[in-house]
């Protein structure tokens, strides 16, 4: 992280970080398995981190300029419909919504704070 944005450290992001809340409201940050440990019947969970975790880098402005998400797998809730009729119901209610939200996000919040012409 230092040599791409110096000076800069992931935070935890809060639950009542407006990313959470800006298209679908969610209540609880969502965690998706792999379709493996789906299917497998493992619980998820990498080393210590037994729940999902979303970091964040903010600039001076507190923009949010990157997005972590440590253990969830999103892209497989997006890019696994279909596989699995039981996970596709399952974890697309949680990896959709969190996707649509980073964009809403994204697009909307791109200029806020900044002065005009800046």
């Amino acid at each position: 992280m230092v040599v791409v944005l110096p000076g800069r450290e992931p935070e935890e992001l809060p639950p009542d970080h407006p990313i959470f809340h800006c298209a679908f409201d969610l209540r609880e940050k969502p965690q998706v398995w792999s379709i493996h440990s789906f299917l497998s019947g493992a619980e998820p969970g990498l080393g210590d981190a037994v729940e999902a975790q979303y970091l964040g880098i903010s600039d001076e402005g507190g923009r949010l300029m990157v997005l972590i998400c440590h253990n969830t797998d999103l892209g497989d809730g997006w890019e696994r419909v279909g596989v699995d009729e039981r996970y596709t119901r399952e974890m697309s209610l949680k990896a959709f919504p969190m996707g649509i939200n980073a964009i809403v996000y994204a697009l909307t919040r791109a200029n806020q704070g900044r002065a005009p012409g800046n």
